[in-house]
């Protein structure tokens, strides 16, 4: 009897293993970001139509992103950020006001964020 029981749910197992493989084999791979945002070109006009909290578009070193989701989690007040929504920010994201960069992290987290290239 355990043998059997053994035998039996050893087959489930693999089976289990195989369809999930399968399903991942077969379901195709997610667009990264970057590359979609790579197809779209949004004019610093277009950019400049964003500048609310609720709709905060900056482009920053040739990118456009919408940071609106971003605000709230921002270490440093949304008031810090929204003077650029809407605005050419590369200059700003840069030197953070205060001739300082930001750290490799904060370039990690903008890459979630990008919505086109600079028009």
């Amino acid at each position: 009897m355990m043998r059997q029981l053994f035998f039996i749910s050893t087959g489930i197992f693999w089976l289990a293993v195989g369809l999930i493989a399968m399903n991942d084999w077969m379901t195709p791979a997610p667009q990264p970001a970057s590359s979609i945002a790579a197809e779209r070109r949004i004019s610093l006009t277009e950019v400049a139509r964003h500048t609310s909290e609720q709709d905060c578009w900056m482009a920053i070193n040739g990118k456009v992103y919408d940071l609106s989701a971003y605000l709230p989690d921002h270490p440093s007040k949304p008031s810090v950020i929204l003077p650029w929504c809407g605005k050419e920010a590369s200059q700003a994201y840069q030197t953070k006001n205060k001739g300082r960069s930001h750290s490799p992290q904060a370039d990690q987290l903008l890459a979630n964020y990008p919505i086109g290239l600079v028009d």
